[in-house]
């Protein structure tokens, strides 16, 4: 039996229906970047792929050949006894290197002479790459999005994982990206994804949604943290449905203390990540916030950085990329405890369901605040 092949476009249509993804190339081009739920079989690690490379370009072809020849059969051998001697003969996997050429075909052409039956991207991860950026532009304009509106301290994404729990569609982009939006949202010890992975991510979760139900999601500027969100979705968002979350002050202050206590308790970090604001704030803000910091007076810094910071730009960049923002509906917390976030899920799905209805014409909803 020979690997079949097929074309990256549809193989990324088509992931769900093989029993696995196998993607060969090396761990750190697999932790860069990789398909939605491929597994990581590589048939040369980093080291043995540097020392083909350089054996190709600085020795001869043909040496190179025969070395990567040797590794990659004792890596596939490795591999058929850690993952698939257990396996039924049913197993079905979609194969893939760097461009569909030796590395892929190695491991497909073994894997179909035992009797699975293997697919072999035609391109490999290249085109299947082009093929997720070509989807990832039209995905959004088939999706209906309803945007959570509220100042920093809301509690907007919260409210998004109460909400996902509920069984509503959420796209939960800080939790894809890994950080919260803001000059504070990388938490200590995390890294954000590659751009490229970061994309095949948000593929994954539009790819997924039901395009009959809204899909929930938080008011986002163009950029968390050093990733960029595609313009196509970016442009839907904008010109999504917005529900807005109100909050009073003091218990935005107090839901960022519970929500940042990480970063709160690594008082150096905090005060390196607030050097970057010097330049738009001023040093004496800047040194005014440091100085309560290191006094561990952390709920005047954060009552002040709101007021100072965060609040004075936020209705005029609503109002200014959000077109449904100012005929928001409104919904009022009345608190920070996980019955106030129920209550106001709640009312978002109901707002939620009123406002399809007005954009299918049968309806008519006007903003109005609700209390939670």
């Amino acid at each position: 039996m020979n690997p079949r092949t097929m074309d990256a476009a549809e193989a990324l249509q088509s992931l769900k229906s093989f029993s696995a993804v196998i993607d060969v190339r090396s761990p750190s081009e697999f932790a860069l970047d990789h398909m939605p739920g491929a597994q990581s079989w590589p048939v040369l690690d980093d080291a043995q792929r540097a020392e083909i490379g350089t054996l190709y370009t600085q020795v001869d072809p043909f040496v190179a050949n025969k070395r990567g020849a040797a590794l990659i059969a004792r890596n596939i051998a490795s591999h058929i006894e850690t993952h698939a001697d257990a396996l039924p003969k049913s197993w079905a996997p979609l194969v893939y290197c760097w461009r569909g050429g030796n590395r892929s075909g190695a491991m497909a052409h073994i894997l179909a002479r035992i009797g699975f039956s293997v697919v072999l991207v035609q391109g490999g991860y290249r085109a299947l790459r082009r093929a997720l950026r070509a989807d990832l532009e039209q995905l959004p304009g088939r999706l209906q999005f309803h945007v959570l509106c509220g100042r920093t301290g809301c509690g907007k994404s919260r409210l998004l994982r109460v909400l996902q729990s509920s069984g509503a569609q959420v796209l939960d982009l800080e939790a894809l990206a890994q950080h919260r939006g803001s000059v504070l949202g990388l938490e200590p010890g995390d890294e954000q994804p590659a751009q490229k992975l970061f994309e095949s991510r948000l593929w994954a979760q539009l790819h997924g949604f039901d395009p009959r139900r809204p899909v929930f999601v938080e008011a986002e500027s163009k950029k968390i943290g050093m990733l960029h969100i595609p313009d196509s979705l970016m442009e839907q968002m904008r010109l999504g449905r917005c529900v807005s979350l109100e909050l009073d002050p003091a218990l935005r202050a107090e839901f960022l203390l519970q929500d940042y206590a990480a970063l709160s308790a690594d008082r150096a970090l905090l005060q390196q990540r607030l050097d970057s604001l010097r330049a738009l704030r001023g040093t004496d803000v800047v040194k005014r916030w440091t100085d309560w910091i290191a006094q561990g007076n952390l709920r005047a810094f954060i009552a002040d950085i709101l007021t100072q910071h965060y609040d004075p730009s936020y209705a005029r960049s609503m109002t200014n990329n959000f077109r449904q923002f100012e005929s928001a509906p409104r919904i009022q917390l009345g608190g920070i405890d996980e019955g106030a976030f129920t209550r106001a899920a709640a009312q978002v799905l109901r707002i939620s369901a009123a406002l399809s209805h007005t954009d299918s014409g049968s309806t008519q909803t006007q903003a109005e605040v609700s209390n939670c």
